[in-house]
């Protein structure tokens, strides 16, 4: 049985004849005919009542109908399933906090183009509570988190560990602090300090840093880029992982640059994440693979290497 077969029986019934159907769906009588033949005797029922003034839909074939339309219903739901599926596929939305920018981001978005030239993707800097509401709403399709060692994993989120470094001090490259091996905690204080504002995982990380004390004077700022800009403006150092100052423009110019920190507890995790609930698109899974992919590369070959990946499918771990 083909769907097609289906069809015909339907515009027969339509229009009221075998001709009629026929002209309407280009094809020739015999042809049509034949094809509802074939259908007869695969079902075992005369479905066309044929006659010398032309064929018609049979009693039998009548109480048929309702079954013929309930498949047809059914074929033309899946139609569109897969055409708005397709539809969305087109577009997708990515939300990050923006701390792993040139390692991850870029050579992701620069690999996923590569393969899905057609398929739109838009990057949306946000708060982490905010990127995973927009998850769990549908606003986003897949969000870029970051957490510190030993923070839970929030439940309803399918989240896959892609970097895993440590919070260092980015600082100017002509900063007296550059010609230190490490920075500690009370050179900090001692000078302007540029922190992430509330809300984002490394203004946590900071204020748990420094013990509730307070900087010389604090500048408050939205994500990792606008730290280091400001940062390289000469405004003071700030606190980022390191995956996001590495091979930085900025970084890689000579600007800015990087120290460690005087503490064990500075291990910072990037993961990405997406709903467990509801479908999702082949697009979306296949974005999903390239960042698993690209940070697969920088793990194995180094922070210095931004080379792309293949975009074959390659495991993940999963954190969650």
């Amino acid at each position: 049985m083909r769907i097609e077969q289906l069809e015909y029986i339907e515009a027969v019934t339509r229009l009221g004849s075998l001709r009629k159907a026929a002209e309407a769906l280009h094809l020739s009588q015999p042809a049509l005919s034949e094809t509802v033949r074939n259908l007869e005797r695969e079902l075992g029922v005369n479905i066309l009542d044929r006659r010398r003034s032309g064929a018609k839909i049979s009693a039998e074939g009548r109480e048929l109908l309702p079954h013929i339309a309930g498949v047809l219903e059914a074929v033309e739901g899946l139609r569109r399933a897969a055409d708005e599926q397709h539809h969305t596929s087109r577009m997708i939305r990515l939300g990050t906090v923006h701390a792993a920018t040139v390692p991850l981001l870029v050579p992701a978005v620069r690999a996923f183009r590569a393969a899905h030239p057609e398929t739109q993707l838009e990057v949306v800097g946000v708060q982490p509570a905010a990127l995973q509401r927009s998850l769990l709403e549908g606003d986003l399709d897949l969000g870029l988190v970051n957490y510190l060692r030993g923070d839970d994993i929030p439940p309803g989120f399918h989240s896959t560990e892609l970097l895993r470094g440590h919070a260092v001090v980015c600082l100017r490259s002509d900063s007296p602090l550059a010609a230190r091996d490490r920075v500690t905690v009370e050179d900090l204080l001692a000078q302007p300090l540029i922190v992430m504002r509330s809300g984002y995982l490394m203004h946590r990380y900071v204020h748990r840093l420094l013990h509730g004390r307070s900087p010389l004077f604090s500048y408050s700022t939205d994500g990792a880029e606008m730290g280091k800009l400001m940062v390289a403006e000469g405004l003071g150092p700030t606190i980022l992982p390191d995956y996001s100052v590495r091979g930085d423009p900025l970084e890689r110019s000579g600007v800015i640059t990087f120290r460690p920190l005087v503490t064990d507890d500075d291990e910072v995790l990037l993961v990405i994440q997406r709903p467990l609930a509801g479908s999702v698109p082949p697009a979306t899974r296949a974005l999903h693979q390239v960042f698993v992919e690209v940070a697969a590369t920088y793990r194995s070959a180094g922070p210095a290497s931004l080379a792309l990946p293949a975009t074959e499918e390659a495991g993940g771990a999963a954190t969650g």
